[in-house]
């Protein structure tokens, strides 16, 4: 793998190598106004000064490995140094600390973010400010807002709405500490000159977005879980009807086998849909594939005809379906398409 060649801070003191994702570097400087510019042309703009006013120690690294709609980094800061990037806006950033340890402060919360124990996962909305310790180093996963909040919304039934997670992520199951590994063992076994696969891509972007939205606590984790049927209290008349609609989701609905398959009449199967899961089955029906459409053109290849995909999802009418898809998501299904290739 090809390494960066990093530039001395003075004669005979070298800014330390990177650990991982070496071949990335696009930082590498011991200039804190340097630094906090480069940084935020990575990011976002932000204040960075070191917390003693001379540290000769300080120095920065910023690797980036990017792929389509997200980015894995790794960051480091010589000594200690404060951060305020307010607020995110654009992106969601999930902060696993590697050496040294962090406080990461937002108007509600104070999290200690150590090696092992805690990471930090800040939303674009929420303003934070941060104090990197004792030579903090991170793996910094990006990932860009909309496909954050098209993905909740397809798992939830609804629209597309700001999403705000809890901002500690406990490291001790480690789920999504094993997601960044992984990430980060792709991108250093591809190097900087080998463009990941979009297949590749897209399998490591379906991934990340589960694990964050099923493992880590937000507005929309009640949703999703009524949506999809984890709930105990669910009666089992509405769980098979509900498993009915997802396995025959590119049929037209059917009613009366809908009805059959729970084991009640057609009303009470209708007074249910509404009472529980809050939407009626056409609906659902209809959330239940947008949702597979916009997987399938997040996998899909650039030269995708969408009006196939469509058909093949059970859609008959195009021009419903773009009006449902913008609704839900945010955007056209081709705008999906050609933001993320």
């Amino acid at each position: 793998m090809a390494h960066a060649v990093v530039p001395e801070t003075a004669p005979g003191q070298a800014i330390p190598q990177a650990a991982r994702l070496a071949g990335f570097c696009r930082v590498a400087t011991s200039d804190v106004d340097e630094a906090a510019d480069q940084v935020g042309r990575i990011f976002c703009p932000h204040r960075l000064a070191p917390v003693q006013a001379a540290a000769p120690d300080f120095h920065a690294v910023h690797n980036c490995a990017d792929f389509d709609g997200f980015s894995i980094n790794y960051v480091s800061y010589g000594g200690s140094v404060s951060i305020d990037p307010g607020c995110l806006d654009r992106f969601f950033l999930l902060q696993v600390p590697v050496t040294g340890s962090a406080l990461v402060k937002t108007a509600a919360r104070e999290i200690e973010s150590r090696p092992g124990a805690a990471a930090s996962l800040l939303s674009p909305t929420i303003p934070t400010q941060m104090v990197w310790r004792d030579g903090c180093a991170q793996l910094i996963l990006l990932v860009e807002r909309s496909l954050v909040e098209q993905r909740a919304a397809a798992l939830a039934g609804s629209a597309v709405r700001t999403i705000e997670f809890e901002p500690v992520v406990d490291l001790s199951t480690q789920a999504l500490r094993a997601q960044i590994e992984t990430l980060v063992d792709l991108a250093e076994r591809n190097g900087p000159h080998r463009r990941t696969s979009a297949l590749a891509t897209a399998d490591r972007r379906e991934a990340l977005l589960d694990a964050l939205l099923t493992g880590q606590r937000h507005g929309l984790s009640d949703a999703i879980t009524t949506f999809s049927g984890r709930i105990e209290t669910l009666p089992g008349a509405l769980k098979r009807a509900r498993d009915c609609l997802h396995a025959n989701a590119m049929e037209p609905l059917d009613l009366p086998r809908l009805a059959e398959a729970a084991g009640i009449g057609v009303r009470a199967l209708q007074l249910g849909f509404q009472r529980h899961f809050g939407v009626s089955m056409s609906q659902m029906l209809l959330d239940i594939r947008l949702a597979h459409l916009n997987a399938r053109l997040r996998s899909a290849p650039p030269d995708a005809r969408i009006i196939e995909i469509a058909f093949d999802l059970g859609f008959t009418h195009l021009g419903r379906m773009s009006g449902a898809y913008r609704a839900k998501f945010g955007e056209s299904p081709s705008a999906t398409l050609r933001r993320l290739h």
